[in-house]
Order: C-alpha cells, then structure tokens, then sequence
C-alpha cells in the first residue's frame, strides 16, 4: 500500500499535530511516522479527523519539532505489536519495542494493539480456580479463570509488591499452559527496578511477558501499554493454547494519561476533569479478557489502581467496579499495623467465586468456611466498636472471644510472608483452626459434619 508523506505542520500543541490538506487519505488510529529535521524518526498515530485537518499525537512528544520543516507520513496501518511464541521471558517498553537488550522480535506476526472485539455469543462462562498463593484472595475473594478482578489500594500501599508475589505464584491448577503478561504503567524507576529483579531472582521470568511503561516515558506511551499487553495475553491464549493471568499496574495513571490528552486535544472534560468516554475506553480493556468456547486458552485480568486520596467513590475505582467483577481492596489501617497483605476482607469480593470453589475445584468446605470467615470477622468491627465505648473488660465471654477471634484471623490468616506461596488446603485449614476459637453455637454458616470433621480435633484454639 503506498504511503503519502506531508510536508509541514499547521499548528503543534503539545503532544499534537495539526496537519492540512490531508482529506480521506487517513483513518481514525492510522500510525504515523514524524520525522524530525535531523532525520530520526517518531512514531504516532492519528487522533482526529476533519475535511481540514488531521490532529496526530506523537508518542515521544513533540520536543524539536519544527513546524514548517517537520514531515508527516501515513504508513497505512494502525498501532501494532510483534508476536511470536518467543515473546515468552521477554521484556518490552510501553510501545511494545524490546527493552531487555537480547534484539526485535522475529517471526511470528504482526498484530492490531487494539485487538478483537470477542463476540458475546461465543463467550463461555468463566470457572476454574487460579491459585494466587495469598490467603485472603484464594479463601475469599478467589479468582476464576476469565475473570475481571481489580486490586484498589492507595498511594504507598504495597500493592506492587503484592502484584509482583502474584506474578510468580500464580497458576492454574492442573495445567502447565499457564503464562503471566505483567504490565508497568507510569512506573518509577525503582518500582521498575524491583519488578525487573523480583521476577528474575524467583524463577518466573520463563512464563511472563513484561511491558514496563516509566514513570518520565512520555504520556502518551501509556495509552499503548496496557494495549500492548492485552493484545500480548490473547495471542499467547487464543492462538498458542495458554491460560494467560494479565497484572496491570496502574490503571490510575492509564486514567490520568487519558485525561491529560483529553484536555490536551479540546475535548469537554466530565466528571472530575476526566473525559465522557473513560467508562467506555475502560471497558474496551477490561472485556478483553474472557473463555472463548472451542479455544484451550483464556484471558484473566487483575488490574490494578490507586484510589486518588483513598475515594473509593472516585471515577476511575467507580467506573471499574461497573465494568469488572469484583474487587479485592487494600486496607490502609492494617498497613500501618505491619499487616501484608493488607486485604480488608469485609469490603472485598469476587462475584464469580461460587462457580470455580468446592467440589471439584477447591474443596468441598470451602464455600462454607469462607461465609463463615465473614461472618465471624464482620461481627469482630462491631465488637471492637462496643469495646472501643465500654472497655474490653466489660464485654461478655462470647465478645472476647470474637475479639480473640479477630487478632488470630488477622495476624495468622491475613498476615503471610512476601515469599510465601500457600495452598488452597493449607489456608483452608488454617481458617478452621481459627475458627476453633469461637463457641460452636457461633458457627451457623457451616453443618454440623463439617464441625465435627474440621474442628472438634482442636481441643484449644492456637496460639
């Protein structure tokens, strides 16, 4: 396909170019090629079109750019990324091009960053249990295979370290097809550095694909990132047969990227500054993710986002939890206690858990012991405001005892190790020996059997 070249650029704003005269000849999301006075090359793609002009942001930027001399070429394409099967171990900066040094990707194939839309017909509903290794989300907040889970934590919570331990733990129980595609955006340096590092000392670095956008990248590169990522994920699970666990980190400075060009570009901002479309655009990444019938591989997401000033009610948390199925969330309060991970259960969930738990997934107690663990610790916050009024020894034996309750859960079930990787059995029997420390009247969500079969062997609660 030939590709037109312009010389000269009307007006250069920002991270944008306004190009004449260009009529049909481009397409909404075309990539460009910019080339500067010296010669080199900046890609960018078009945003904006019009019988007048053709508005083009610039991923790099527009720094040097000379409006008379500077030429804009239409290649005839939209934004693409290199596949092959030896993506697999390989890092990659936000636009997809290697970053680890080991040379281009060869092979393979040349895929849209925008993806497919999957028909809603050929969608299989999501089961099977992904084991994470944490406590806290495989007993009650677990996530399925195909499922939208996000992580909502805040500035300074150890959510990367969290998204990090996942990464290398995760797996899909029963299949060795499992591959991890591990997203960066806006990240520090050192985050970057850490991340980079982690994965290579625990061994994982051989089933994950990494894409790391940073923090003085330029904005624009972060609308691509998670783009590249996912279309990464669906060509590792929709064509090679993988069962792909995408981590996204973070979606609040994709939300922020996306609001800055907004208003850079004119555009009549919405609620809190960001644009009308943010719901929609989010959405265009979180239905990617999914089971296809008749395919072997599928696509889980666990994206996750700082909630500016701990607002849950913000846009971009607001939007997500429209959009995805659940939420895990990170609780500051039990941060400051030195509690990792520090999961607030209470306002936690996973609305597809019922269907990849018990028989034949987990195992058979483990629906009730989980609504028994909520059960129990919700009652825990409201003794603890009863005592927090009336003093601890003025409560009765049974509110101690959900007091006794609450630091065991806490400090035993909550509270693992960076580097430790528990199974389902283990954490599930942990939880009974927790609940050991209740009154057995108190146990009303699970039977009777399964008292007698998980509890009535603990003769005192542990210590």
């Amino acid at each position: 396909m030939p590709q037109t070249e312009y010389l000269g650029a009307a007006q250069i704003n920002g991270p944008f170019i306004l190009v004449e005269n260009v009529g049909s000849e481009a397409f909404y999301g075309e990539l460009v090629d910019v080339r500067l006075p010296g010669g080199k090359l900046r890609k960018g793609r078009v945003v904006s079109l019009s019988k007048k002009a053709t508005l083009v942001q610039v991923f790099a930027g527009t720094d040097s750019l000379i409006p008379s001399d500077t030429r804009v070429r239409l290649l005839g394409r939209s934004l693409e990324v290199q596949l092959s099967p030896t993506i697999i171990g390989r890092t990659f900066n936000g636009l997809g091009e290697p970053a680890d040094g080991c040379g281009v990707v060869f092979g393979g194939k040349r895929a849209d960053a925008n993806g497919t839309p999957l028909n809603p017909m050929s969608r299989q509903y999501p089961k099977d249990f992904i084991h994470t290794g944490i406590s806290a989300i495989d007993t009650l907040t677990t996530l399925i295979r195909g499922q939208k889970l996000p992580i909502f934590s805040g500035n300074g919570l150890p959510h990367n370290q969290l998204a990090v331990q996942i990464a290398t733990q995760a797996r899909l129980m029963g299949s060795e097809n499992f591959a991890v595609v591990f997203a960066g955006i806006g990240i520090k340096h050192d985050d970057a550095a850490f991340m980079i590092k982690e994965l290579s000392e625990r061994g994982r670095t051989n089933n994950v694909v990494t894409f790391l956008n940073l923090a003085d990248d330029p904005v624009i590169e972060r609308i691509a990132t998670p783009r590249m990522a996912l279309s990464a994920a669906e060509y590792l699970a929709f064509e090679l047969g993988f069962h792909v666990l995408v981590i996204i980190t973070d979606m609040t400075s994709y939300c922020e990227a996306v609001r800055e060009l907004g208003v850079a570009a004119g555009e009549v901002p919405s609620r809190k500054g960001y644009p009308a479309y943010l719901y929609s655009d989010l959405a265009s990444l979180y239905e990617r993710a999914g089971v296809v019938h008749g395919m072997t591989g599928s696509v889980t997401q666990l994206p996750i986002l700082t909630m500016p000033n701990d607002d849950i009610t913000h846009p971009i948390p607001d939007l997500t939890g429209f959009i995805t199925e659940g939420q895990i969330v990170l609780s500051r309060e039990l941060d400051g206690r030195g509690i990792y991970p520090p999961i607030d259960v209470l306002t936690s969930l996973s609305r597809l858990m019922k269907d990849g738990i018990g028989k034949g997934f987990t195992r058979e107690d483990h629906s009730g012991v989980a609504s028994q663990l909520f059960a129990s610790y919700s009652r825990v916050q409201d003794v603890r405001s009863l005592a927090s009024v009336v003093g601890e020894d003025e409560l009765a034996k049974s509110d101690k005892q959900s007091l006794e309750f609450g630091g065991l859960f806490e400090n035993k079930f909550l509270r693992q190790g960076r580097d430790e990787d528990r199974e389902i059995g283990f954490s599930l029997d942990m939880a009974w020996e927790i609940l050991a420390s209740l009154p057995r009247s108190d146990l009303t969500r699970v039977s009777l059997e399964e008292i007698k079969t998980h509890i009535d062997k603990y003769e005192s609660p542990i210590e």
